[in-house]
């Protein structure tokens, strides 16, 4: 019996490392893209990083093939997003951070054509911010 929990208590270990492993590797692709863009927020090259991070991380790429989201629609998304969010909060700056959470993706993906201060508000509440 106490084989099956030291297997059980090692096998969590281990989904505790990847995830969190997944984690700081998120956090610090929104870091960089918030340094890297901060001044040009208007840059086309951010919104094909953030669309390639959504391709790669395979949480997100569930989320961007279940409803089709295509750069364009991201780009829409994100001048909603910057209409409203913005301004940086510690290492959180809404039109950035928004499309790299599955909760935040998948609210945008579902309301892409809801007016841009109620999806920017909405995202704020999902980020604490």
């Amino acid at each position: 019996m106490s084989y099956v929990f030291m297997l059980l208590i090692a096998v969590l270990s281990i989904i505790f490392l990847l995830e969190m492993r997944h984690s700081l590797r998120r956090s610090n692709q929104n870091t960089y893209l918030i340094e890297k863009y901060r001044n040009d927020l208007h840059n086309k090259n951010l919104l094909a990083e953030i669309y390639a991070y959504c391709q790669q991380d395979y949480k997100l790429r569930r989320i961007v093939r279940k409803y089709a989201l295509t750069i364009d629609d991201m780009e829409k998304l994100y001048q909603k997003l910057l209409l409203w969010g913005n301004f940086h909060k510690g290492h959180r700056f809404v039109p950035i951070t928004a499309f790299l959470y599955v909760c935040t993706l998948e609210y945008l993906c579902q309301h892409k054509n809801d007016d841009a201060k109620t999806i920017t508000m909405k995202c704020m509440n999902f980020l604490h911010i």
